[in-house]
């Protein structure tokens, strides 16, 4: 493999499991969310500080990372319960806007020059770099999916459903709003913090407007477009909202538009996504079983 599909292939995966954690909070919980960029940075600026100030490995500090980022949404998990769908918005859209805010005006964290010097990841004495970091990305997604598995199968998972479909109902036979909403979204910032390590860790530099609206924008776009809820169709985001960019380079300008119309094509004629119920794939997918309907 090339160098750039490497490097396009690591930046999917770290992708895919950012988007898993925000489909965690939008599609399990149904949680409105428009500024998931800011836990991927946070878990991003963990990393990075403990490997520069404190000299910690990115496998020391991992736990740190995703602990730092489940603390943080969960503190911003908090008053968010308090408001709902646009008001909803609204409110993530303002957690992004401060979180690059701080970087981006803070000493401490590098200001508008960043944090550079990143070391690699290190494994058995090697540092780890193109198809190898690969692998390893590779790794932590499917260690995100099983997790996404487990939640879709457990009590707690099927908890998120019920409040998504109708938190009325849900609540009158004793399930917790505040308890499961705020579960969804530090398991989903949990996810984000680890994709921010491996981001940190591949660029070995990273600045505030790495993180800025645009990016939740694109992770919203990656869990609509491959379908809401689903476990697979985040990674299918990921991969055809990473890919679609290289392929009208020429468009980089006009990157939010885009978005914004995909959006709204997926909203008005497949709003359940590319995988999700009544999808067109599920089908044609559905046709091509033994038995089923031509």
């Amino acid at each position: 493999m090339s160098g750039y599909l490497i490097t396009l292939g690591t930046i999917i995966a770290i992708n895919a499991i950012v988007a898993c954690g925000l489909n965690v909070i939008v599609g399990f919980a149904g949680q409105i969310s428009l500024g998931h960029a800011a836990f991927f940075g946070i878990g991003a600026y963990t990393a990075a500080l403990l490997a520069t100030q404190a000299g910690l490995s990115f496998w020391a500090a991992l736990p740190c990372v995703l602990g730092m980022s489940a603390f943080i949404g969960l503190l911003l998990g908090v008053p968010s319960l308090r408001v709902r769908e646009d008001f909803l918005a609204i409110t993530t859209i303002g957690i992004n806007f401060i979180v690059e805010a701080i970087f981006n005006n803070f000493e401490f964290f590098g200001g508008a020059l960043g944090i550079g010097g990143i070391p690699r990841v290190g494994m058995f004495g090697l540092k780890l770099r193109g198809t190898e970091f690969l692998v390893l990305c590779l790794f932590f997604l499917v260690v995100v999916m099983v997790v996404c598995w487990w939640l879709t199968r457990c009590w707690a998972g099927l908890a998120c459903f019920a409040l998504r479909e109708e938190e009325t109902a849900a609540a009158s036979v004793g399930i917790s709003p505040v308890r499961f909403k705020l579960l969804a979204f530090v398991l989903g910032t949990c996810m984000a913090g680890l994709g921010g390590a491996l981001y940190a860790h591949f660029m070995r530099f990273i600045a505030a407007s790495d993180f800025a609206f645009p990016l939740s924008v694109s992770l919203l776009s990656m869990v609509v477009v491959g379908g809401m809820g689903t476990l697979w169709g985040p990674i299918l985001g990921a991969c055809i909202i990473g890919v679609l960019p290289e392929v009208f380079r020429p468009l980089v300008d006009y990157r939010i538009l885009f978005y914004t119309m995909l959006l709204l094509l997926m909203i008005r004629f497949q709003p359940g996504g590319l995988l999700g119920e009544n999808s067109a794939a599920r089908r044609v997918l559905a046709k091509m079983r033994p038995g089923g309907r031509s």
